[in-house]
């Protein structure tokens, strides 16, 4: 019971010991620093600075450096400051379809779409050679399961290729939103204040003294001269 106790605490690893650091007083002396570095160096923005020789317990409050080469590693896998897709080379991967450098140099237009359908295409007929490979051979299912990875990732990959296309529309889609609501809020704007001058307009026509000796209207009269502005506030 002690052991499962201990391993259910253990599951969560405690926060790294460096966030005392953390203090207002350490926060406000750091950023002393840097404004002074600032003004020396002429520098606009305060977060670019870089402080050498700091003490010990404000080492942990100036972020890393970015790296030289642009690459770092997170967890055992890499990153770059550039994202790119990856090639299928990269990972031993055969390529089923052109190369990006060997695209339209005959004139012709990439169809991502046709291969996408070829590729699915080719995904069912391999599968089912598969079960028929898995009722008749078992053995030799391995490079037929090879090739059905390869399907895949290919597929993966070349629908990969559309993020920044998808990416773009989405950010279009978004600010034509937008405009489309700011647009609907201004001609809102708009009506109400066109409505509210009419109003205005009317009031300012209306002859108040004339209603304070004969407040009773005539029946055929309709609140006489100023039936318009009273038909606006009724309404």
């Amino acid at each position: 019971m002690d052991g499962e106790q201990h391993q259910l605490a253990a599951t969560w690893p405690p926060p790294p010991p460096f966030w005392k650091d953390f203090t207002p007083e350490n926060i406000a002396a750091i950023e002393e620093r840097r404004k002074e570095a600032a003004e020396r160096s002429g520098e606009q923005d305060v977060s670019k600075v870089r402080l050498d020789g700091l003490p010990r317990e404000l080492r942990n409050l100036q972020p890393p450096a970015e790296p030289d080469n642009g690459e770092w590693r997170v967890f055992g896998n890499k990153y770059t400051l550039q994202d790119e897709l990856p090639r299928l080379e990269d990972g031993e991967i055969r390529r089923l379809f052109p190369d990006p450098e060997e695209r339209d140099q005959d004139g012709k237009h990439f169809d991502r779409a046709t291969i996408l359908k070829r590729l699915a295409k080719s995904l069912v007929l391999n599968f089912l050679e598969l079960a028929g490979l898995l009722a008749t051979y078992p053995q030799g299912a391995e490079d037929k399961i090879t090739d059905l990875r390869d399907l895949f990732i290919n597929f993966h990959h070349l629908i990969n290729e559309y993020r920044p296309h998808q990416a773009r529309e989405s950010l279009i889609s978004m600010m034509q939103s937008q405009l489309d609501r700011t647009r609907a809020e201004t001609n809102a704007i708009r009506d109400a204040k066109d409505k509210t001058e009419r109003v205005l307009e009317g009031l300012g026509s209306l002859t108040i003294e004339d209603h304070i000796h004969d407040p009773t209207p005539e029946e055929d009269d309709s609140y006489g001269p100023d039936a318009d502005a009273w038909a606006l506030l009724s309404d």
